[in-house]
């Protein structure tokens, strides 16, 4: 468990272990999600969006038939053409 103390203006100082943890370093944004249990967790805010963007992409591949690296890449072409032809 790791203690940190609330400055008057409001202000926490991350404990080392948990900066560490999170992989934050100075500049980024530290998310603060309530569970409805009521308990709060701490996040780093950008690994959480990439986690949200992961779970928003999930079976997109499926949907799309890529199954691998060369099927991506006829996808990236096809996409590239139809910028051209416009």
């Amino acid at each position: 468990m790791n203690l940190a103390k609330l400055s008057a203006n409001g202000q926490i100082t991350v404990p080392v272990e948990v900066r560490r943890r999170l992989r934050l370093v100075p500049g980024d944004k530290v998310l603060f999600i309530e569970k409805p249990n009521g308990e709060v967790v701490v996040a780093n805010a950008a690994l959480s969006a990439l986690v949200d963007a992961q779970q928003a992409f999930a079976g997109a591949a499926d949907d799309f038939g890529v199954t691998d690296e060369e099927d991506v890449q006829s996808l990236v072409d096809e996409v590239r053409d139809r910028g051209r032809a416009s």
